[in-house]
């Protein structure tokens, strides 16, 4: 059936588009003027101009399709303040989700984040029913997300976790791994995360496309790993056990953050980073599995071809 996805030209969304096609969907993406392609290039899709800020373009790309998938955002950490987050993710969403009721679409999965779902202090597993208990007012990308999900449209919700895998080329979560392979010592921060393939998540959002149930979160995340144990896993995959890693106390990196980023200092992490690094997003995927019928690689299996294709790109020496 054609499906309408938005942010398909993205790190996650072009697994999506590959995905669909490989699964014999017709897909149109709506893209901007400016859109980056080169992860769709040579793939048989259709492309729409247009922007989800503007409600007509996104009716009219969506004209005679069947489902929709809705994963465009902004996920550059220095973008995390910008008022283009309310305007791209709240607005943009709305604009998408009553379009597709406009059109008697009812198959719409949103693409959300584990980090709308809930994080703690302290090691703890969430569930999609968790309560969120943080102050969404810090945690400007949570905020829009949760923002979404509680708009009461009938669509199907998926939270996906820290999604590792080759294309970051932006090194929205690569970054990580970089940093890990070229610091030395490794500086680690209290805090945690569920780490999830890119494959998978793909694999999820057209799962619960096909199979989730309106009105319905699925959780898609793999194995629980805290900041320490994903930087120990990926100092073994590269070979570089032989480096120590350091522990940083929570409050002095906030602190030490808080003053880099009001006096535009250079900071060895983004001050956007450090009040969800400093926290445990680590997440139940048992619905997910149960319900649309997945599977999840393990930390190991999501991790080293992450690294082999930093390796390949040389952001990383081999």
């Amino acid at each position: 059936m054609p499906i309408f996805v938005t942010g398909g030209n993205g790190f996650i969304g072009s697994y999506v588009v590959n995905k669909l096609l490989a699964d014999g969907h017709q897909v149109r993406c709506l893209l901007r003027k400016t859109s980056d392609t080169k992860r769709l290039e040579g793939l048989p899709y259709e492309a729409v101009l247009g922007d989800v800020r503007n409600f007509d373009s996104v009716l009219n790309g969506m004209t005679g399709c069947d489902g929709v998938i809705h994963l465009a955002s902004l996920s550059s950490w220095s973008e995390l303040a910008s008022p283009l987050m309310h305007e791209i993710v709240v607005d943009g969403s709305k604009n998408v989700f009553t379009a597709a009721q406009k059109l008697g679409i009812n198959r719409v999965v949103f693409v959300s984040s584990a980090a709308a779902i809930n994080g703690t202090l302290e090691p703890q597993i969430q569930n999609e029913n968790s309560v969120f208990t943080l102050n969404p007012n810090q945690l400007p990308y949570s905020k829009a997300k949760l923002a979404v999900e509680k708009m009461g449209y009938p669509i199907i919700t998926v939270n996906p976790g820290e999604v590792y895998g080759p294309n970051d080329w932006n090194l929205i979560t690569a970054c990580n791994l970089i940093d890990f392979a070229k610091s030395s010592p490794v500086l680690v921060c209290s805090g945690g995360t569920s780490v999830v393939h890119v494959e998978d998540v793909a694999t999820g959002i057209v799962a619960a496309l096909l199979r989730g149930k309106i009105g319905e979160r699925y959780i898609l995340g793999g194995d629980n790993l805290t900041v320490r144990q994903l930087a120990e896993l990926t100092l073994e995959i590269l070979g570089q056990k032989h480096k120590k890693i350091w522990q940083i106390p929570n409050t002095a990196l906030r602190a030490a953050g808080k003053v880099a980023g009001a006096l535009k200092l250079p900071f060895p992490i983004h001050p956007n980073v450090i009040p969800y690094a400093t926290r445990y997003w680590m997440m139940d995927n048992k619905k997910a599995k149960q319900e649309l019928g997945l599977e999840f690689r393990n930390a190991r299996e999501t991790l080293e071809p992450t690294l082999q294709w930093l390796q390949q790109e040389h952001f990383i020496s081999s």
